[in-house]
């Protein structure tokens, strides 16, 4: 390799992108990462932390497992964006599925996190193993029901006492089930991108910039964009696609072949007036998804604000909202509904329909949600799919030309493994001498201030017109 500095775009600065941004960093290599958006992290939702897949009763427990380790890896990468509080699944009455079926995987989950601690201390992000889960009988939970609200829970018990005062017993299994999977907050997460980058001196951040068209020339690509009309032409060693949902038009512009599909799906915004002041876990009704009985998520955030899905079509999924490439071109074509939600705006009787629908969704359960009202626009986005299987959740990137990779990630906790597996190309192709990244300069990019990431997170939710709670956690602090 010669001494000139190899020069990287990356197209899309998504959790993806910027994460690739972000680790590549500590190499010796020279980034410009290209956003058409204002800001980073801007597309699909995410709240949770998939820590062992308990959400997604039907991928293998190979998939959980690595679910749990990408997890490990991202709470340690993104700290200041973990919310501390765990999450309760409970397996409703007319569930085919009983809670002695998730059992197996449960012990097998705790065994490889006792394990992964075992290895590193570090990994101890979870709380104590002997912890990741806990099963609740009916008698526990009931006599939970005579326990006031505790103002910052300590013990598992302290987590259980609103889930036991509100919930209708009647209406699910038992034993229920309290997990370590924790809350992610994407906008703190995008503050904390935005703080180490844009200081970054070999990132070269374009924000509100659009990448019109690629060609190569011999080992060079050379990218046309544009920024608030102001066309510029760079070349580059290596080109990594993070368009997010709009990869497909990338792998068009490179001329490469794929299957992917695309998913458009919403988050709901509610607040509680009723419950304002308690700390809640996030509680999981599990269902059977693109049915009327589907999953419902309630997932917590300071001020009374939750977050919904119900994965229903109705809620959270939408008729027609999962659409595949055909051989024409890599990018599946959503229609123009979906695409008039992401590029512009939500109508406000769609967003009112919708939220009361997913409020009705888990009221089903928790009776006294009725009250709630809506709390601000849904929380959105289009998700890609690599291949035909919709049920994917653990996939990183792929390598269809020769210093091109496609980031193909579902779940964002496998930005990491993408990044390590972009390293490794880089690294054949004689792009970098750096092996593994300078985890020094990594953890001092992790001493950002706490306040200066709550100030930019809540920058950004005034940006995209949410609450300012929504840049907060409900329990900044490891608990157990």
């Amino acid at each position: 390799m010669s001494n000139k500095q190899t020069k990287i775009a990356i197209v899309g600065g998504g959790i993806a992108g910027s994460t690739a941004a972000l680790l590549l960093s500590q190499t010796d290599v020279e980034i410009t990462l290209f956003e058409k958006a204002p800001s980073l992290v801007s597309g699909p939702p995410f709240c949770h932390l998939h820590a062992g897949g308990n959400l997604y009763p039907e991928i293998s427990d190979e998939q959980c497992l690595t679910l749990l380790k990408q997890s490990i890896d991202f709470a340690r990468l993104y700290p200041h964006g973990v919310d501390h509080r765990p999450t309760v699944i409970a397996l409703p009455e007319y569930c085919s599925r009983r809670t002695k079926h998730l059992l197996p995987r449960l012990q097998k989950l705790q065994a490889y996190y006792k394990a992964l601690i075992e290895e590193d201390m570090k990994n101890k992000v979870f709380g104590d193993p002997s912890v990741y889960f806990k099963l609740y009988e009916r008698a526990q939970i009931e006599a939970l029901k005579d326990k006031e609200p505790v103002t910052i829970p300590k013990t598992l018990d302290e987590w259980m006492i609103p889930f036991a005062k509100e919930t209708d017993l009647e209406k699910i299994q038992f034993p229920v089930i309290l997990v370590q999977e924790y809350g992610l907050n994407l906008f703190r997460i995008g503050a904390r991108l935005m703080l180490s980058l844009d200081a970054h001196p070999s990132v070269n951040l374009r924000l509100s910039t659009t990448v019109t068209q690629i060609e190569k020339e011999e080992a060079q690509w050379i990218l046309h964009s544009n920024t608030q009309n102001r066309d510029r032409t760079e070349n580059f060693d290596y080109l990594i696609n993070a368009a997010g949902y709009q990869t497909g038009k990338i792998d068009d512009m490179v001329n490469v072949s794929c299957q992917r599909m695309v998913e458009f799906k919403a988050a709901y915004v509610s607040q509680w007036a009723h419950e304002s002041t308690h700390l809640w876990p996030e509680i999981i009704f599990q269902g059977e998804r693109g049915t009327p009985r589907g999953m419902g998520q309630f997932t917590p955030y300071p001020h009374g604000y939750f977050q919904l899905h119900g994965m229903t079509k109705d809620i959270t999924l939408y008729e027609g909202g999962l659409v595949a490439n055909t051989a024409l071109s890599c990018q599946p074509k959503l229609p123009q509904n979906f695409i008039e939600k992401i590029e512009n705006s939500w109508s406000w009787e769609e967003t009112v329909e919708r939220t009361e629908k997913a409020i009705e969704h888990l009221a089903r359960f928790i009776p006294s949600f009725t009250t709630a009202k809506v709390g601000a626009k849904p929380l959105f986005g289009a998700q890609q799919i690599p291949g035909t299987d919709p049920t994917l959740r653990v996939a990183e990137v792929a390598f269809p030309r020769s210093r091109y990779a496609r980031c193909e990630i579902v779940k964002v906790s496998s930005t990491i493994d993408m990044s390590h597996a972009i390293l490794d190309d880089l690294i054949r192709q004689g792009l970098t001498k750096a092996s593994v990244y300078n985890t020094m300069a990594l953890e001092t990019m992790q001493k950002i201030k706490e306040d200066n990431i709550t100030k930019q997170a809540e920058v950004l939710c005034q940006m995209r017109e949410y609450p300012k709670a929504l840049a907060h956690r409900c329990v900044p602090e490891i608990s157990n």
